[in-house]
């Protein structure tokens, strides 16, 4: 009689194994093509791909027309060394910048590391 329950629980086992191998779970979200909207909504490091919410800007002067290249979440005040107006104010993230201030935002570089 035990050799008989071990080989029907045996069988049982084997089919619900069989069962769970067999079915098929379809996501809701397609993993291999996030949509880029939602995906700049996340968290910087729950993202599929984890990268920065900083990034650096190339500031012009409009007094003087000097380009600086000024970090994004800058933490102090931002001068023009030659006429000494405003480009940015910091808040509590992202730096503010002044009106009539021109901007354009830096693409990363990989030259730079290699060389280093």
């Amino acid at each position: 009689r035990r050799q008989r329950q071990m080989c029907i629980r045996d069988r049982v086992s084997t089919q619900s194994t069989w069962g769970l191998i067999f079915r098929r779970n379809i996501m809701d979200i397609d993993l291999l093509h996030p949509d880029p909207v939602e995906e700049a909504k996340l968290h910087k490091l729950k993202r599929l791909v984890q990268s920065p919410n900083s990034y650096f800007l190339d500031v012009k002067c409009p007094g003087c027309d000097k380009v600086f290249v000024v970090f994004s979440h800058a933490q102090t005040v931002i001068k023009c060394h030659d006429c000494d107006q405003i480009l940015c104010r910091p808040t509590g993230g992202k730096c503010k910048l002044e009106r009539g201030v021109g901007f354009r935002k830096k693409q990363f570089q990989f030259q730079s590391l290699l060389i280093n």
